[in-house]
């Protein structure tokens, strides 16, 4: 946890996905101090046909790069929220040469109770996780 979807144009070939992945990963231990194998990961790819995303009247140009991060997660400080948006950013450009302006990120924030790792177990209701 988080649990971080990436939705991508179809097309990508198999190691720029892997670097896109691991970069994703590496600015979410930073920024969020999750430990390491703290990885939950999903990337969809979606035909040209049917991924749409304008810029909401910003002006931002978009390209074949676009990248829709949709992050699931126990709440965040402001202050850690807007430093993973900047990481991000910078990381996607420099390891992915993905433009700032091809990159958005939706944050959904629950509680404790929302999340179950595996055995049946509320994990950090339980304390086995904190």
């Amino acid at each position: 946890m988080p649990l971080v979807k990436i939705h991508v144009l179809k097309g990508r070939p198999t190691p720029e996905v892997d670097v896109l992945l691991d970069t994703i990963h590496d600015v979410v231990v930073a920024s969020f101090g999750v430990p390491l194998r703290d990885r939950y990961q999903i990337l969809q790819e979606h035909e040209g046909s049917h991924f749409r995303a304008l810029d909401t009247g910003l002006d931002i140009a978009r390209t074949e790069k676009f990248i829709l991060l949709e992050i699931i997660s126990r709440p965040r400080s402001r202050d850690a929220k807007v430093a993973f948006y900047s990481n991000l950013t910078r990381a996607l450009q420099a390891r992915c040469d993905v433009p700032p302006s091809d990159v958005m990120v939706s944050l959904h924030i629950n509680s404790d109770e929302d999340w179950s790792f595996g055995m049946g177990n509320a994990q950090f209701l339980t304390g086995e996780l904190r």
